[in-house]
């Protein structure tokens, strides 16, 4: 939550902006953009309130403004919205009833600026979707507008005051993104335009660096961004107005580096605090961008992307972001995800935001990305904290100062080698690792190396070693719907896939292999999905140890499949 002053000052302008002339009416039709599920809004129908990894179930007739909310992020997304999206989708009288009704009391409890909902960026946020279904929330009701274009106004003239006290980055574009459709859709409000639009290509010049990337290396982030940055243009369009010349420079950016975070299945690879996205969000997004470039870029944003035949790799092949912007980043270095077709294979464990700190935690560590970890140590280390939007957070820190990567193509596979030096001031150590993706996208062989480089190197080794060597464990996440089991006496792990596709994991015998239990960590449900673990243990004995291990496709596994299985995205268990 924000901090006393802020809030102070928060409510100030939240007054102050209902002294205005108020909105009375739609400038111009709004159309919806943003894209809802069908089966999350009949939960919120029957009384099902599932937020921030929370469900309230709601006694009958029971309003969302009358729940206590369980933590701040579960405040956040009510009064921020989206899950109006979720109610047009269902689309019937009684969703719009419901919408109708939420909105009514949110602005007869909070349209003061009473509440938690009028930070900037919710408002931005709260903004977009009230205009985006307008034609859904007022059809049928006459007596809705009045309040409802106050609210709208009241909004409107708060951000035009207090956008500029977000935090650049995503939650500054969402601000300005609200206020320019608020100022393009509302008479009265067209002042604020020229202004929204200047600021945003001056956001867009900060956040996104000349390779369109974003500093958090957050790839769900930066879809985020790039949709909010594609409906701004396209509301500017349609009501006659250019976009900033940086605002349309940084689509054309981004574009490329999105398809290069994508895997085979459609989803985004997920790391630093990434989820896969909406399902259809990067699809639609990219479509409506109308940038076709796919950028020719070896490495976007920090990630390579291998793609052969019907399978994808991902591989985190830079630095972790530094300072500020660690706050949500992983000790990831050189971690890899890996889907076949439109199944997920080999992935991260993903964001523990959504189950509380300890869980926050956990998924930022080493051992929940699919690489090695040397004796419980992570890449980086959390450490730093910062007070942030209210809250304090964990910067990284001791994070690798040299991540190399080198691509090259031969006649049978893509290969790709990178290292990191995070372990070489604790233990002296390098960590090098090679994957070879087989042209026919049928194999991935790996190489994992640890190696000292010169004489302080060796001697810190030593020194930290012992007379048994120095452990170290090479994990590889599967996605809680691949099915692995020990085959060959201890020497393979098969892994079916719903597909009906079955992946051999094999190694050269100096690891000892196991296969554990893991989470699969995604936003929208109650808790952690289980899940399982390949494990290699093993010890690091001398200056040079080499582990190499294959994936491969079982030779029955046809090179096509027809895989129109469909996955229930909702299931909470």
């Amino acid at each position: 939550m924000p901090a006393p002053r802020t809030q102070w000052v928060t409510k100030l302008h939240a007054r102050l902006a209902g002294l205005g002339r108020p909105a009375t009416a739609f400038v111009s039709q709004p159309e919806p953009r943003s894209i809802g599920h069908f089966a999350k809004g009949r939960q919120l129908t029957t009384g099902n309130y599932l937020f921030a990894g929370y469900l309230v179930e709601a006694s009958p007739g029971q309003s969302l403004w009358t729940i206590e909310p369980p933590s701040n992020a579960f405040a956040e997304e009510i009064h921020g919205f989206l899950w109006l999206d979720d109610l047009a989708a269902v689309g019937d009288a009684s969703a719009r009833a419901l919408a109708q009704g939420w909105i009514e009391e949110w602005i007869e409890l909070y349209g003061t600026g009473k509440g938690p909902g009028w930070a900037p960026d919710l408002t931005g946020r709260r903004l977009i979707r009230w205009i985006n279904h307008a034609i859904f929330l007022m059809s049928g009701k006459s007596e809705f507008g009045n309040g409802f274009f106050q609210a709208l106004g009241r909004q409107t003239r708060f951000l035009s005051r207090r956008w500029s006290s977000t935090t650049p980055g995503l939650p500054r574009i969402e601000a300005l993104t609200g206020l320019i459709y608020a100022g393009l859709s509302l008479t009265g409000m067209e002042q604020y335009v020229p202004t929204a639009i200047a600021a945003l290509g001056k956001s867009c010049e900060q956040h996104l660096d000349s390779d369109g990337g974003l500093a958090s290396r957050n790839p769900e982030e930066l879809l985020e961004v790039f949709t909010l940055l594609n409906w701004a243009a396209l509301a500017l369009r349609e009501a006659g107005r250019t976009p900033a010349p940086a605002h349309e420079a940084a689509i054309a950016r981004a574009a490329p580096v999105l398809r290069a975070l994508r895997h085979s299945d459609g989803g985004l690879a997920r790391f630093h605090g990434g989820g896969r996205g909406l399902e259809g969000r990067l699809d639609e997004a990219l479509a409506t961008s109308g940038v076709k470039s796919d950028g020719g870029l070896d490495i976007s944003m920090g990630f390579t992307r291998q793609v052969a035949g019907r399978t994808s790799v991902i591989m985190d092949a830079a630095p972790p972001p530094q300072g500020v912007p660690s706050y949500n980043a992983h000790a990831s270095t050189l971690a890899f995800e890996l889907t076949s077709g439109r199944r997920p294979l080999i992935v991260s464990c993903g964001s523990g935001a959504a189950f509380g700190e300890e869980w926050r935690r956990a998924g930022r560590a080493t051992p929940s990305h699919s690489t090695l970890s040397l004796e419980g140590y992570s890449s980086s280390r959390l450490g730093e904290r910062r007070l942030m939007s209210g809250r304090a957070r964990e910067l990284l820190t001791d994070t690798p100062c040299e991540v190399l990567t080198e691509r090259r193509h031969t006649d049978t596979a893509l290969r790709q080698q990178a290292s990191h030096d995070g372990y070489r001031t604790t233990h002296g150590l390098v960590h090098v690792r090679t994957l070879e993706l087989h042209l026919d996208g049928r194999g991935l062989a790996g190489e994992d190396l640890l190696v000292a480089l010169n004489d302080n190197d060796r001697g810190r080794l030593s020194a930290t070693m012992g007379h048994e060597g120095l452990p170290f464990a090479i994990r590889f996440h599967l996605h809680p719907e691949a099915d692995a089991s020990v085959d060959m006496a201890g020497a393979a792990v098969s892994i079916a896939l719903k597909s009906g596709e079955i992946w051999v994991f094999r190694h050269d015998g100096h690891a000892r292999l196991a296969i554990e239990p893991s989470v699969y960590l995604e936003r929208g449900r109650l808790k952690p999905r289980g899940a399982e673990q390949i494990v290699l243990f093993g010890r690091a004995t001398t200056d040079t140890t080499r582990v190499r291990w294959s994936l491969a496709k079982a030779q029955e596994t046809p090179l096509s499949v027809r895989d129109i299985q469909r996955d229930d995205p909702l299931n909470t268990d």
